[in-house]
């Protein structure tokens, strides 16, 4: 395919950067066109670089999902994870600044001074559906716009695709020339184990109340194919007794209920069926464990 790629092809990588709950991980997968980054009302959901492939018959966008930069919790994960927002930009051609439209905090402007001024950078505006009286929108506009040289300022609802393609256009125009680096099927680098995983966190994140789903992390034990079918155990493991009851549920019934939900959105991303045993235990300090975060993959 590099052989073949026209002169006008453009490729390159596409940071998406932007505080907690500005809508990262639903623009990710409404450019793809697949759920390959998790998503729910909580912030602070997404807790690894995610990488999501889009090939036009122009362009290869390779765009790195980020952790929203994390200010409020102290721990060696949350190091990490903010390590990891400062790796994905120092090697990026294009960086998308997420905002939400409804507003804009002090918190914007911290993930702000963390790009590279010699990046371009374009703000997408996001969530414009949510913004009842549009005659704000221009103000906002100008707010962010004095902030610094912007390349451009889209506004967007990644949750409705509204004006996703003038965003491409305008990322495109940025990008360096050259051939695709994945085939163009392609949408995503990350593996099925690990979307096993992320699938299950994110029922967790979507079940439960405020405070247990940032005590968990989920590991895959082992995956395996029969034919067409996979089969999966995994491992969710929680800091204190306490969480494990409340994850579990009477009966062992929300502990069923985030399993099932998980098999069924695996089942659909790789098309075929899926077993899947699910296990709850305690492993007090694990997110501040170096050894237990590396083996979860942080």
């Amino acid at each position: 395919m590099a052989e073949d790629a026209p002169a006008a092809f453009r490729c390159g990588h596409v940071a998406i950067v932007g505080r907690p709950s500005v809508g990262k991980s639903t623009l990710l997968n409404a450019f793809v066109g697949a759920r390959v980054s998790i998503t729910s009302k909580k912030p602070q959901t997404t807790r690894h670089r995610i990488v999501g492939i889009l090939t036009t018959p122009d362009a290869q966008f390779i765009f790195v999902d980020t952790p929203g930069f994390q200010t409020k919790h102290r721990s060696r994960l949350n190091e990490r994870l903010n390590r990891a927002v400062r790796d994905a930009l120092a090697d990026v051609d294009v960086v998308v600044f997420v905002v939400d439209a409804t507003r804009f905090t002090e918190q914007d402007r911290q993930v702000l001074d963390l790009v590279p001024k010699t990046t371009p950078t374009i703000v997408a505006l996001n969530k414009i559906d949510a913004v009842t009286d549009k005659s704000t929108l221009l103000p906002r506009i100008a707010e962010i716009a004095a902030l610094r040289d912007f390349a451009a300022i889209v506004p967007i609802s990644a949750e409705r695709g509204t004006d996703l393609n003038a965003l491409l256009d305008a990322i495109r125009e940025r990008l360096p020339a050259g051939p695709a680096l994945y085939p163009e099927d392609d949408v995503t680098d990350r593996d099925e184990r690990f979307l096993a995983a992320e699938f299950i966190r994110e029922k967790i994140f979507r079940q439960l109340g405020d405070e247990v789903p940032y005590g968990t992390a989920v590991a895959i034990d082992s995956f395996e194919h029969e034919g067409d079918l996979r089969r999966i155990h995994a491992t969710v493991y929680v800091d204190r007794a306490s969480q494990r009851m409340i994850l579990i549920g009477e009966g062992g019934s929300r502990m069923k209920a985030i399993a099932t939900q998980a098999r069924h959105d695996m089942e659909s991303l790789f098309g075929g069926k899926v077993f899947l045993e699910v296990w709850v235990r305690v492993k007090r300090g694990w997110a501040d464990s170096d050894a237990m975060l590396t083996r979860l993959g942080y």
